[in-house]
């Protein structure tokens, strides 16, 4: 039984070490710079948050006030405007004023096909 385990374990792997050091190099100047690495990690753990991605599924359809969203995922206005806050600061959603109130909307395009390319690749079957 510990045999088979460790042999399930060990199939992801080479069985020797022996890397292409062309394929390696090549690949080695095509790597992100940090900074893009940094930035990128930032923006999927902004989305990683699941309140956050109820209102961006709410954001796609319409842009929405605090109150709204509020009362949509069933949380105070301070907790929504918390997420918001987060979203924005990562460039996800923008909001306007309108007198008294502040509605928000996707930022742009960019922030439509990551969710909805997420969405899809989860709902695979």
């Amino acid at each position: 039984m510990a045999a088979e385990l460790k042999e399930k374990a060990m199939c992801d792997i080479c069985e020797v070490f022996n890397p292409d050091n062309k394929v390696v190099e090549i690949m080695k100047e095509k790597n992100l710079a940090d900074e893009v690495v940094y930035d990128l990690a930032e923006l999927f753990k902004t989305m990683g948050d699941p309140t956050r991605i109820k209102i961006l599924y709410a954001l796609k359809e319409r842009e929405l006030c605090v109150c709204d969203l509020s009362e949509l995922l069933d949380m105070s206005s301070s907790a929504i405007s918390h997420q918001l806050r987060v979203l924005r600061n990562n460039k996800l959603v923008k909001y306007r004023k309108q007198g008294r109130s502040v509605y928000y909307s996707l930022d742009d395009d960019h922030v439509m096909c990551l969710f909805g390319q997420g969405l899809e690749h989860v709902l695979e079957d």
